[in-house]
């Protein structure tokens, strides 16, 4: 169970990171920067960044629709290109999209995020950070993209004793969200 995919909503975090990054970056780190965001206000906050679905691959989880977003086999894949383009394995800003989904925690956690991992090659990110972390460890088997559940990631954040809370909130924010996309 996770929040509605809000492309908009991770357009603006990925500009943010991007723009920390002086507009281009592989795009395996940029998927790990916002996998690692995402995890960081989950444990912190109780709500994700981008509550988009996770998964387990070779190199670590990741974001399925930010993945699919810079492959260009979204159905949101238009509006990302208005931003981002990718070449080979770079993801590059071709425009600065504004950051008003954004609060100001979540710039603010992109930012720290970005600069935490900024010494660390892609391959150390990819291949020894996120492959400790718990989520990944249990629903990881190699050559596929497993899906992870919600709840192992607020398990592996250390909020297994709010974890029915945290559910509760973004199950009722999942709804909110269907009922003003049905207005």
């Amino acid at each position: 169970m996770f929040r509605q995919f809000d492309v908009q909503k991770a357009i603006q975090a990925a500009g943010e990171l991007l723009r920390f990054e002086r507009n281009r970056m592989s795009y395996i780190r940029l998927l790990k920067l916002l996998y690692i965001a995402d995890r960081d206000a989950l444990r912190e906050s109780g709500m994700p960044l981008l509550g988009s679905r996770a998964v387990a691959m070779d190199h670590g989880p990741l974001h399925s629709d930010v993945y699919n977003l810079v492959k260009g086999i979204h159905e949101n894949t238009a509006m990302w290109s208005r931003f981002f383009s990718t070449i080979g394995y770079k993801v590059e800003a071709t425009d600065q999209p504004d950051n008003g989904l954004l609060s100001p925690y979540e710039i603010k956690k992109l930012r720290e995020v970005s600069e935490k991992y900024a010494p660390f090659s892609d391959v150390e990110i990819c291949d020894q950070m996120t492959h400790t972390f718990n989520e990944w460890i249990k629903n990881y088997q190699p050559g596929t993209s497993r899906p992870i559940q919600l709840e192992d990631i607020v398990d592996a954040v250390g909020r297994a004793g709010d974890k029915q809370s945290i559910l509760d909130d973004l199950t009722e924010l999942e709804e909110f969200d269907k009922l003003m996309s049905e207005v």
